[in-house]
């Protein structure tokens, strides 16, 4: 497919601005999702890192929804022609709490669009940049997210595609099956009509995946939920991610995790059962306790 990346690339600097509440029967909703007991979660509770991803949501009309649920292109984020869409990654540096109840502003600017030839055909990103300030103005997060587009698959393209393999070592494990009731809560919770998390004969006949997607911001969750498992005294400073390969609900697929000896390093994986990295990430500990 042609596109003209010079045209897309005037949505650098384009930026938007919107206001919420941290509410707690999101958070509430997450932590079932995930399988997590919150006890408190009351008003002026600090918000656990990266559950901001279910405020500011954009309400989208149902008329300006594209073929694949997401809303029309052109908007804030350039119109790319290429037909599939993925969150690939973020980094995020949380630098004071976000506390339940409290009124929050965002603000989001396009500062990068870039394309290069894949191995499979075009591909273009575009990262946005997102400023968090709490209700006493002052900056509470910031997260570079980096978003791909790409060409309709190629036949046997999930089939044949290769990976690299994580190594053996970890602390901490957990094994997720992802299913349909799993995607369907984390797309309600975030206001995310893309087709490929609910919708089976999309995903599978228009898109060409083999089954439902595994959201990235999910499998990140489900990364910082296993290292709160784990040393559930640890505060969170900075953490990245990057998604590798799609993981998709009909195989189960695993979460690792491994400290570093400096107690603040801690490097996380999402992997399949054939030892292929999904994702990986990285989570630098502000306050680190010894175990």
């Amino acid at each position: 497919m042609e596109f003209n990346l010079g045209t897309l690339q005037q949505w650098i600097g384009k930026t938007e601005c919107a206001e919420d509440r941290i509410s707690s029967l999101p958070l509430r909703a997450l932590a079932a999702t995930l399988d997590r007991d919150e006890p408190s979660l009351e008003r002026g509770d600090e918000a656990p890192p990266a559950w901001h991803w279910l405020h500011f949501l954009p309400v989208c009309q149902q008329s300006n929804l594209g073929p694949d649920g997401h809303p029309h292109r052109g908007g804030f984020l350039p119109p790319v022609p290429l037909p599939r869409r993925m969150w690939a990654g973020s980094r995020l540096e949380f630098l004071h709490p976000l506390r339940l109840g409290e009124p929050v502003s965002k603000t989001s600017r396009v500062i990068n669009v870039s394309g290069k030839q894949g191995r499979t055909g075009p591909l273009v990103f575009v990262r946005v940049r997102h400023e968090i300030a709490n209700s006493a103005g002052g900056l509470a997060l910031i997260e570079e997210q980096d978003i791909v587009y790409r060409d309709r698959p190629k036949p046997g393209e999930w089939s044949a595609t290769q990976g690299r393999t994580a190594g053996a070592q970890h602390q901490w494990m957990r094994e997720i099956q992802p299913d349909a009731p799993l995607l369907f809560r984390y797309s309600a919770l975030t206001f995310n009509a893309h087709r490929i998390h609910y919708d089976r004969p999309y995903a599978m006949e228009v898109e060409g995946y083999p089954g439902l997607v595994v959201h990235s911001p999910l499998i990140a969750s489900l990364l910082l939920d296993l290292l709160h498992e784990n040393v559930p005294d640890a505060e969170v400073g900075e953490f990245a991610f990057r998604a590798v390969k799609p993981t998709f609900d009909v195989t189960p697929f695993v979460l690792c995790g491994q400290r570093e000896g400096d107690l603040k390093t801690v490097h996380l994986w999402a992997c399949h059962l054939d030892g292929t990295i999904a994702m990986e990430a990285t989570a630098i500990l502000r306050v680190f306790p010894e175990s």
